[in-house]
């Protein structure tokens, strides 16, 4: 008598797939975050959770400088990510300052073209400002 067994293995390792869609995650979420301290908040949290993971395994008389270790690695992060953490809440800043900025002029752009299609003063004014930028250009 013959058997037939069908075993489905995976092709990749579950582990290794979490840790991609963790990476992921975090790459996004640092690329969007318009607010870089909570990215920021997120690692150090991580970190010290490992930490603190890795403190339990020791025994009590190691206490002390399990905890130092704790701290000392909650600092580094600290440190270690608070330039990337103010570059990106500068650029977006400053991103957000630039967005603003185009709004503001175009509603002003629309205001003038509206005023400009009912006095033809204005219009006449627009019409020689485009004038002397034309001669002015070649």
């Amino acid at each position: 008598m013959s058997s037939f067994v069908q075993v489905d293995y995976p092709a990749e390792h579950p582990g290794l797939v979490r840790l991609g869609n963790a990476y992921t995650f975090f790459n996004r979420a640092w690329r969007g975050a318009a607010h870089g301290s909570l990215a920021l908040t997120a690692m150090v949290a991580a970190a010290l959770v490992l930490a603190n993971h890795v403190v339990d395994t020791w025994t009590d008389g190691h206490l002390l400088a399990a905890w130092i270790l704790m701290w000392l690695i909650a600092f580094g992060a600290l440190a270690l990510f608070a330039a990337p953490t103010k570059r990106a809440r500068r650029a977006a800043s400053s991103a957000v300052a630039r967005w603003r900025a185009e709004q503001a002029q175009a509603q002003e752009d629309r205001q003038t073209l509206e005023l400009a299609m009912t006095d033809a003063r204005v219009m006449a004014d627009i019409s020689r400002a485009m004038d002397a930028q034309a001669r002015v250009g070649h």
